[in-house]
């Protein structure tokens, strides 16, 4: 997989918030195998003295941070975040939230774009967080965005793919752009149907975060991601509406 012209070699995102203690955040993104980990800026900030901790530990894992803009409400605010996050942790990466509405953090598309072009323009590589609307996936891109990352589901909810159909479409209209569902992943089945679609990774943090045994659930995620592609690529068979036999009728014996 590359993104923004680095070459990574999974395809699993990981999140870093709301872990049990940093000791099993760091298992699970080893036993995850993630080249990526997100990061709020305003959860590590706020921390100070356990931030520059957090900060040392994700170097020591030696995986790549994506910087977001998570609870940011406005344009203003989420570009004053992603500009900040690029001097703490020296990335032009930056993955991009501009909520709209409350209950569901359901992105605001107009801010979103408007916000996008923005961070492109100064530039940021931007990995914009959004709803699986083809209209708003075709402005991002036109404002300079070469990733496109569309919700599953709302964040933490675990429901899995609310909108397969307008997943579908997303990766057909968008073949070789890269897609990376992100949020509302509860379990590795839905990552593996995320992967099964054609999508190119997956970002995922409650579900690992919040399970018995995250270190295992993220190996869990792990291997549903890779069997999830290996499908993807070995060209499922299309669904039908009636049987098809799998013995042949013809050459059967007959009884009397």
């Amino acid at each position: 997989m590359n993104l923004y012209g680095v070459a990574l070699h999974s395809r699993l995102l990981l999140g870093t918030s709301q872990y049990p203690s940093p000791a099993i955040l760091a298992d699970a993104v080893r036993e995850s195998g993630a080249g990526i980990v997100t990061v709020s800026l305003r959860r590590e900030a706020a921390r100070l003295r356990e931030g520059q901790d957090f900060w040392k530990l994700v170097r020591e894992l030696g995986v790549r941070v994506l910087p977001n803009t998570a609870g940011c409400h406005s344009v203003k605010e989420a570009v004053t975040t992603a500009r900040m996050a690029r001097e703490i942790f020296a990335t032009n990466w930056i993955k991009l939230e501009v909520i709209g509405e409350a209950d569901t953090l359901q992105p605001d598309p107009f801010g979103l774009v408007e916000a996008a072009r923005a961070l492109c323009a100064d530039g940021f590589e931007v990995f914009p967080y959004m709803t699986e609307d083809l209209v708003v996936a075709e402005r991002l891109l036109e404002a300079g965005c070469k990733v496109l990352m569309p919700w599953g589901a709302p964040i933490g909810s675990g429901r899995g793919l609310n909108n397969v159909y307008g997943l579908r479409a997303l990766r057909a209209h968008f073949p070789e752009v890269p897609l990376i569902v992100d949020a509302g992943v509860g379990l590795p089945s839905h990552a593996a149907a995320a992967m099964e679609l054609g999508y190119d990774a997956v970002l995922l943090n409650t579900a690992v975060a919040k399970a018995g045994d995250p270190a295992a659930m993220a190996k869990a995620f792990a291997l549903a991601i890779e069997a999830g592609r290996a499908a993807f690529l070995a060209g499922p068979m299309e669904p039908r509406d009636m049987a098809a036999p799998s013995t042949p009728v013809l050459g059967k014996a007959q009884l009397s």
